[in-house]
């Protein structure tokens, strides 16, 4: 391995770090506004909204993840591969 590649990890890291928690909080925000809907579709208004609100709390912290995290990550990792030759 050369020394950029080395130089490069702890980015590539973050990156994938934080990308996976991004695509985690959305799939899971996905599956409770389902259950959400499902639970209020079949005579549970209460936790049908209890459930639908922590969905859209998953998916602001994904939206949150990846806008404040993984596009700045990913802009650093880019500028530093288009400075090598």
């Amino acid at each position: 391995m050369t020394s950029t590649t080395l130089e490069l990890a702890p980015e590539l890291i973050e990156l994938f770090a934080f990308g996976l928690g991004s695509a985690g909080l959305s799939v899971l925000g996905a599956y409770i506004e389902q259950f959400a809907l499902t639970t209020a579709q079949h005579g549970e208004p209460t936790l049908g909204l209890w459930a639908a609100v922590i969905g859209a709390v998953a998916l602001y912290f994904a939206y949150y993840l990846a806008a404040d995290k993984v596009v700045p990550a990913w802009t650093e990792l880019r500028a530093a591969t288009s400075g090598e030759s």
